[in-house]
């Protein structure tokens, strides 16, 4: 009663939609399906009922979003299928840009339609769902290209940027530099170390990510050991598995004195 009381002096639909629910062993948030939803809300590929899946990309300039058959085979006619498809991505969009939160300008990559009164039907259909919506909306026709593109107004910050913050590791650029890349670069820089500290130091640690010591002990053995032969030390390379792939530390193993990171 008094959550019921606290509820209805925000609004009184609130204060309807405030139900007991008995104790049970599963967790309420499961039991009602708000967890299921939480878990939809950030992730990358959402799941249609059809069997097909859409796919959201948030960046700086719009919101790229890309539909896909998956598992639908649903209907032997193609035409079918792709309005299906299509239309379930449409009304699952409208959905997603509510519970994500997310405005500006969004792009919606189609799978293509051969028909017109096709793309008149998914048109609609994303129409009708949006209307639902608080926020104010513009959708354009899809284009021959089977793009549609929509605005949504900002009225808060997205879900993904109040609960997320960019990766310290790749800087937001959900990439990392692969093993290979980054023996090339510790090459290069140990070249430099080597060449400047020539008659002042002696062996060499260097600490890589366990990834780049792999690539160091496979593909890249001889170059490593034709650099170390043009050194008057050991080259010496450590692995922590804890540190990030793009980043290294070459040490002066006598003095133990850093010479060179990234």
């Amino acid at each position: 009663d008094m959550i019921r009381n606290i509820a209805g002096k925000i609004s009184r639909r609130a204060k309807r939609r405030v139900h007991h629910v008995p104790s049970a062993t599963q967790p309420i948030f499961e039991k009602i399906g708000i967890q299921k939803q939480i878990d939809e809300a950030f992730s990358r590929q959402v799941w249609l009922k059809c069997g097909g899946y859409i796919v959201i990309d948030e960046t700086e300039a719009l919101i790229a979003i890309d539909v896909n058959t998956g598992r639908n085979r649903g209907s032997k006619d193609v035409d079918k299928m792709i309005l299906e498809t299509n239309v379930e991505a449409a009304q699952e969009v409208a959905r997603q840009l509510r519970l994500r939160n997310i405005g500006g300008l969004v792009v919606i990559d189609l799978i293509d339609m051969r028909h017109r009164k096709d793309q008149q039907t998914v048109y609609k259909a994303i129409k009708d769902r949006l209307k639902k919506d608080k926020a104010k909306t513009q959708v354009l026709q899809i284009s021959p290209v089977g793009l549609m593109e929509m605005t949504r107004q900002r009225l808060n910050e997205s879900l993904r940027d109040s609960m997320y913050e960019p990766c310290p590791y790749c800087q937001g650029r959900a990439r990392v530099k692969t093993p290979m890349t980054m023996s090339v670069e510790i090459q290069r820089r140990l070249n430099t170390v080597i060449q400047k500290h020539r008659d002042t130091v002696g062996d060499i640690i260097v600490v890589v990510n366990t990834d780049v010591l792999n690539r160091f002990k496979s593909e890249d053995s001889k170059l490593l050991g034709e650099l170390e032969r043009s050194h008057s030390g050991r080259l010496i390379f450590r692995s922590d598995p804890t540190l990030n792939r793009e980043r290294f530390v070459i040490i002066d193993a006598a003095t133990e004195k850093t010479i060179d990171q990234a």
